[in-house]
């Protein structure tokens, strides 16, 4: 199955070159079911990929300008905050058996993968959705929408310390949104945040677990290369027109997890 693993790990990158986000998503599903890593490593080998990956990618949007960082500090440092804190202080509060019915037993890697199936619905939705439409500069943001776009900041660090995504899906309607960024500069934006918060994640609990990093950087290798190929695409494929049929695809694979971690 490892060879499935690498290919999916190319579409990884490949869908964060294109869309901005979105590839995270499948990152913990690829490590869980294509390499048999476990749900709380995944979660952990993800930050590092995603991270990577982010960053090489915002690198094009960064020489274009189309990086705000000023936006990148209101949303992203309440997100590196809350990420710390989840990583260091959360995570390892709970334990491994939570609960039992009967039989059954709710484990800490089946409550991550049931809230990264959550996630992942979630995101389907957002990119199923008619998005919102281009913006053609940046107008400062009030400071409504400021704090707003912060408190969206720390559920998104939250999330990502949980389950590994970086959260592109949420970031990206927050910054055009609330802090009306225009569309591609929210992607090269959105690139920088999920790169600083994943790899912030990783590091702040790396030394907690075992980590093969031959199949850790093999991953994030072939994931960089993805996002070469989905941002060179993005130059002659409109993103947002894939959105749609990613979304999709995304929905299936987090109610495949529910039915396959539930039932099977």
């Amino acid at each position: 199955m490892e060879i499935y693993g690498y290919i999916a790990s190319v579409f990884i990158g490949v869908s964060l070159g294109l869309i901005g986000g979105g590839g995270s998503i499948l990152t913990v599903p690829v490590l869980v079911y294509l390499f048999g890593i476990d749900a709380f490593l995944a979660t952990e080998y993800s930050l590092f990929i995603v991270g990577i990956s982010s960053m090489v990618g915002s690198v094009s949007y960064f020489k274009k300008g189309l990086v705000h960082f000023k936006t990148a500090f209101v949303f992203g440092l309440p997100s590196i905050i809350s990420i710390f804190i989840t990583r260091k202080f959360l995570l390892p509060l709970i334990p491994d058996d939570i609960l039992s019915f009967g039989s059954f037993m709710v484990t800490k890697d089946l409550l991550l993968l049931m809230i990264f199936a959550g996630l992942m619905i979630l995101a389907s939705y957002k990119m199923i959705r008619k998005g919102a439409e281009d913006n053609t500069e940046i107008p400062l943001p009030d400071h409504h929408n400021a704090l707003l776009a912060a408190g969206e900041g720390s559920v998104v660090g939250v999330l990502t310390g949980l389950v590994g995504a970086g959260g592109g899906f949420m970031i990206i309607p927050a910054l055009v949104n609330l802090l009306k960024t225009p569309m591609k500069v929210a992607i090269g934006t959105s690139l920088v945040i999920i790169s600083f918060n994943s790899l912030i994640g990783f590091f702040s609990s790396f030394n907690t677990v075992k980590i093969d990093w031959n199949v850790l950087v093999t991953i994030s290798a072939i994931a960089v290369v993805g996002i070469l190929i989905g941002t060179q695409l993005s130059k002659k494929i409109d993103g947002k027109k894939l959105k749609p049929a990613f979304g999709w695809f995304i929905l299936m694979m987090g109610i495949y997890i529910i039915i396959k971690e539930l039932f099977f």
